[in-house]
């Protein structure tokens, strides 16, 4: 910034919501939060909802909820939301009613044609390798891989393969679109031969009121969009859910007599029933 290269400073948390914020995710929510704070700029709560079988509403609404805890009156001014249905990754004005976080799956479109263009260029190939035999043809630290024997199908059968996978065509994992990448690159898991963006079915949180669409497996979520109602969340230290219990013979929280936190917690959960649901809600941990 002091050299004028760049004008402003944009950070990001991206959370997956496939569960509850935990003490780890504080460490980056405040070097974000914190960076944009520091030098005047902002900070997009974007959801890298990126996996159709774990992610559901409930932890989108759970992260919302922690990360504004977490940041008010220090850094909830830097917090940036989009509008409603825009995808054109612009942030909505400070107070929108209609505001919500960012969203990955909100640009499988254009991830879909980097996709192609990767194929067209020769750069990704469509490739049949289990996960086992990928890991096995990965090779070790210091030891190089070898190439799939599916990374010199042409350019026409990798695209017809891959629009094939976009339709549903093939069993979900059967086949992985992969960067062709040096197999002797020091960096066994991130360049030898990488999976990328690909097709998977379902869709994500905040379209679960509209049509399916097809989607790529970069944030996509199963049909389920009720809340769990069988489930109670425990919390500790930052106010925010950090383990989650089904509720049974014993609600007792479980945390109570781990060293500092013991002093801090009831001799049991606030709301415990064997027969119903029960939550720890933000007002019973102000209490606490």
């Amino acid at each position: 910034m002091a050299s004028g290269k760049v004008q402003r400073v944009i950070t990001r948390f991206p959370p997956e919501p496939n569960g509850y914020l935990h003490i780890g995710h504080a460490k980056s929510i405040c070097l974000n939060f914190g960076i944009a704070r520091e030098f005047g700029g902002v900070c997009n709560l974007r959801m890298d909802d990126t996996n159709p079988t774990k992610e559901e509403v409930e932890y989108v609404e759970s992260i919302v909820a922690d990360v504004k805890w977490l940041i008010g009156g220090w850094a909830d001014d830097v917090l940036r939301f989009k509008h409603v249905g825009d995808t054109s990754g612009k942030p909505a004005p400070t107070g929108d009613p209609n505001a919500e976080p960012f969203y990955a799956s909100d640009y499988f479109q254009q991830l879909h044609d980097y996709a192609v263009a990767l194929i067209k260029t020769g750069k990704a190939y469509v490739c049949d390798l289990t996960a086992e035999q990928t890991d096995a043809y990965r090779g070790a630290p210091g030891e190089p891989g070898k190439p799939s024997p599916w990374r010199d199908r042409s350019v026409e059968e990798n695209l017809d393969l891959f629009a094939r996978m976009k339709a549903g065509e093939f069993p979900d994992g059967a086949r992985t679109l992969r960067a062709k990448i040096d197999m002797a690159h020091p960096n066994v898991w991130n360049a030898r031969s990488p999976a990328l963006p690909h097709p998977a079915r379902g869709a994500s949180p905040h379209r679960r009121r509209m049509v399916h669409l097809p989607a790529l497996r970069l944030r996509t979520l199963p049909q389920r969009f009720h809340r769990r109602r069988h489930t109670f969340r425990v919390h500790a230290g930052v106010r925010g859910p950090i383990a989650r219990f089904t509720t049974g013979s014993s609600t007792t929280c479980p945390y109570r007599s781990r060293g500092r936190i013991s002093t801090n917690l009831p001799s049991s959960c606030p709301r415990t029933s064997s027969s119903r649901s029960a939550s720890c809600s933000p007002s019973s941990m102000r209490a606490w």
